[in-house]
């Protein structure tokens, strides 16, 4: 190697060490945010030099936001303390690359051993919600368990609501999916988490929109036709959509002007 190419590639490293620095700088105020450049001058091992020059950067590419909060227990006169957090945009560039990653896996999943360990996977993963409502919800009245599951599914990322169906029922919608883009690739994951949620509320339940799909809105049509306990649904509504068009017209609908309103 000539000393021009040893030159170019010690740049190159140099630059990609620079780049995944800063992604560790990115991923701890994502974790661990609002947080000071000192403290994560102090977890990373990084001068305040350093640490100022990848703020900085994010700052730019507007992956951070500045925030004042003054210390706890100080009164009075003093100088407010600077945190940085992550904004909109930083969290989806994170959301990206955990898109990338995960089609990845499912791709190699359906390859290696079928789209059946695709959709065990999918059922696994929403397991734990499962486990954690479906007890509560014996506890729950029937008119309000539509309700307890849409601030569980808000707790998660989903920004869910509910509300009552011009014809009948209930109607849950979920404004933001994590994992739509990995969704739209494999079906499977809207499949298991429409079980979940019948299995959940212990009634039938019919999904009439994705965001997978290109729709604005998940929107799920649930069953006024409670069973007594919930688990007793734990298999969603099979009938396809056409077979019961007047509801889904009316209930996507009703999410549409409920968008617009907003």
């Amino acid at each position: 190697m000539t000393g021009t190419e040893e030159t170019a590639a010690g740049r190159i490293s140099g630059v990609s060490a620079e780049h995944s620095t800063r992604a560790r700088v990115a991923r701890l105020i994502l974790e661990h945010g609002p947080i000071t450049a000192a403290a994560l001058g102090e977890r990373l091992g990084l001068t305040p030099a350093a640490v100022r020059r990848h703020l900085d950067a994010l700052l730019a590419e507007g992956m951070i936001e500045p925030r004042t909060a003054r210390p706890r227990g100080q009164r009075g006169r003093g100088r407010p303390a600077k945190l940085f957090a992550i904004t909109d945009a930083g969290r989806s560039a994170f959301e990206h690359a955990y898109d990338g990653l995960a089609g990845n896996a499912l791709r190699f999943l359906a390859e290696r051993v079928g789209e059946d360990a695709v959709a065990e996977f999918a059922r696994s993963q929403v397991s734990g919600l499962v486990g954690r409502l479906q007890q509560e919800m014996s506890k729950v009245p029937a008119d309000q368990r539509v309700r307890v599951l849409a601030e569980a599914l808000s707790a998660d990322g989903y920004a869910a609501s509910a509300s009552k169906a011009s014809l009948g029922g209930e109607q849950l919608c979920q404004h933001h999916c994590p994992v739509a883009h990995v969704a739209a690739e494999f079906p499977q994951l809207c499949e298991a988490e429409t079980e979940a949620f019948a299995q959940i509320l212990g009634t039938p339940v019919q999904r009439l929109a994705t965001i997978a799909h290109g729709d604005g809105v998940c929107t799920t049509h649930v069953s006024p036709h409670r069973a007594t306990e919930p688990g007793a649904g734990e298999a969603s509504e099979r009938a396809p959509a056409q077979a019961r068009p007047p509801i889904r017209q009316q209930t996507i609908d009703d999410a549409s002007s409920k968008e617009t309103g907003r």
